[in-house]
């Protein structure tokens, strides 16, 4: 239960600097309203760093083995693109709860850059409990 909490926590603050630091990432939106809810509402974060996690253990893996023979051939840079497609996916996946976000393919492309570098510098921060848990 540790280990996960720790990994929320992660990825609850990836998607917060992703959504802080491109501009083009809308922030998140509740039906009716319009865009209403900036990245600051952390109910949002969090609901959105739950379904960031689900769908990058259930599609992604998924997608990975589909996609193997480009992976291969692009020496693992087609994983950004893998990567860049699940960060919009929980977008839209976050605007049927009503914390979702809108972002074109450049702001996905670098919002999954950015999640990665966060995620890269957290799990070396916390190993340890990662670890133990």
């Amino acid at each position: 239960m540790t280990r996960f909490l720790i990994r929320l926590g992660i990825n609850a603050v990836a998607i917060y600097a992703a959504i802080r630091l491109v501009p083009e990432i809308y922030g998140a939106l509740r039906p009716g309203q319009g865009l209403v809810v900036q990245s600051t509402n952390w109910v949002a974060i969090v609901v959105l760093a739950l379904i960031f996690g689900l769908v990058n253990t259930l599609v992604g893996p998924v997608l990975k083995f589909l996609t193997c023979p480009f992976i291969l051939i692009t020496l693992g840079l087609f994983t950004l693109l893998i990567n860049t497609f699940l960060f919009w996916l929980t977008g839209q996946i976050g605007n049927l709860f009503g914390f979702g976000f809108q972002a074109d393919f450049i702001a996905a492309f670098l919002g999954a850059l950015i999640i990665a570098v966060v995620n890269v510098v957290l799990s070396g921060v916390f190993s340890d409990e990662l670890k133990k848990a």
